[in-house]
């Protein structure tokens, strides 16, 4: 254990300055990946429309202006008969006889319509709840919505983190291996060319050159399905970002992470799935306050400005100032409350429940993660290990075969084992780093700005 932490320290000291670089370049990537992804950008457009509604259940607390103007106009309907002419006209013509003049006219008895003709009423009403419980929890659902709404958006930023960092790893961890077919093929057409100039010197075999020519094609193939897999990593990988498919991706030395992730706990109470599901506990716990001051009375104050007569005429005498207060409480409503009241308990239990078993899922994705990591290290060790022993071993059979001691197929074989160790070291690097980065996304250890 001791000569496994020396060597893992002293690889880091000599790899450490490349691979901050290297980090520089990926967190520009995330950065930009995080600005113009279209989920995020979505989901960023579902956080501004919450905070629109928590905007509006605020508003609920200030007053409401409004103006309401009504016209209508009748003929028929019922009438009322008001016989004033039979009531006054005897009256009248007693007084014109008393005073000998014509001062007091016949008047004609009177019938009036009861729905108005050429009427219109037009008011400014301003309104004010002195009384709502219901804003009150309107506002703090609003609340915990955007909350919500915001963890969801930290959430799959998260997620776009870790599958940059994945895709980005394996861009670079396939380029590196189209690197090793391209080693193998130049190493394979320096052997065909070494076998054809002992045969032209008449120390070779033509069996040699052929077999040379089949190794060549092996390389090449490889090499062709290499490249493609480098092509089909950088289309995902613009993809993330949304950007051109073709878009180069620019590329620095890349290396192992420190230890530090892994030294710093699996820690799992920061995770934004556990906060988003408090949020929709307390919510809840918030539906349940709520029904159970229905009963409650609903007090709302207005006051009425306005101007009403007929045929459209405004004075002193049409003008009028109208107070009021409007109370509002239930009083049976057939046990539905108590049902919402329970609906909204049971929502309550039901979402405790499942925070328990999203925090135990998280937390055996964070061992696994963790586990995952601690393998990957020890692989890449014993990786680079085997890579420097096939490195010296090809050495030490293509100086023997040029010496004539070792045979042609010892040196393919050599060849082969130098490749296959080359691979396998850029593949375990890449384990470990694409391991690191999920154990990051698993104890949201990332620093989102």
């Amino acid at each position: 254990m001791r000569n496994l932490l020396k060597t893992f320290l002293i690889a880091w000291c000599v790899i450490a300055p490349l691979w901050l670089q290297a980090q520089n370049v990926l967190d520009d990537y995330i950065a930009f990946g995080r600005k113009h992804n279209l989920t995020i950008v979505e989901k960023s457009l579902s956080l501004e429309k919450a905070m629109t509604n928590l905007e509006m259940a605020r508003s609920m607390y200030l007053p409401s202006l409004t103006f309401d103007a009504t016209y209508t106009t009748a003929n028929g309907g019922r009438m009322i008969e008001l016989p004033v002419g039979n009531l006054l006209n005897p009256v009248y013509q007693t007084l014109n006889q008393l005073t000998q003049s014509q001062s007091f006219p016949q008047i004609e008895n009177e019938r009036i319509n009861f729905l108005p003709r050429n009427y219109y009423d037009a008011r400014f009403r301003a309104g004010m709840p002195i009384l709502n419980t219901d804003i009150k929890h309107n506002k703090r659902v609003n609340e915990q919505m955007v909350r919500m709404r915001e963890h969801e958006v930290e959430i799959y930023e998260r997620e776009l983190v870790r599958d940059i960092k994945v895709a980005y790893y394996n861009y670079c961890s396939a380029e590196d291996g189209v690197k090793v077919y391209e080693n193998a093929l130049n190493l394979a057409q320096e052997g065909k060319r070494v076998n054809e100039r002992m045969v032209d010197a008449g120390n070779g075999l033509h069996a040699y050159v052929v077999r040379a020519n089949a190794e060549i094609a092996q390389a090449e193939a490889k090499l062709v399905e290499a490249q493609q897999q480098v092509s089909n990593a950088k289309y995902y990988f613009n993809m993330l970002l949304n950007r051109e498919a073709e878009e180069i991706i620019q590329r620095q030395t890349t290396n192992a992470s420190d230890l530090g992730q892994q030294s710093s706990g699996l820690q799992i109470d920061s995770r934004e799935e556990l906060e988003a599901l408090g949020n929709q506990i307390n919510m809840q716990e918030t539906l349940v306050k709520m029904n159970k001051q229905v009963f409650v009375p609903k007090l709302n104050a207005f006051v009425d400005l306005g101007s009403q007569a007929e045929n459209m005429r405004f004075n002193r005498n049409s003008q009028y100032v109208m107070i009021g207060a409007q109370l509002s409480m239930p009083i049976f409503e057939g046990g539905r409350n108590k049902l919402k009241i329970k609906e909204s308990q049971l929502a309550v239990a039901e979402g405790k429940q499942q925070k328990l078993r999203v925090q135990q899922q998280l937390e055996t994705s964070a061992r696994i993660a963790n586990n995952d990591v601690t393998s990957s290290i020890k692989n890449y060790q014993n990786a680079k290990q085997q890579l420097e022993a096939a490195a010296t071993y090809q050495r030490l059979i293509q100086r023997g075969f040029n010496e004539g001691v070792n045979t042609y197929i010892e040196t393919i074989d050599a060849r082969s084992q130098l490749t296959n160790a080359q691979l396998a070291e850029n593949l375990a690097l890449y384990k470990w780093l694409i391991a690191s980065a999920k154990l990051e996304r698993e104890t949201a250890s990332y620093i989102l700005d």
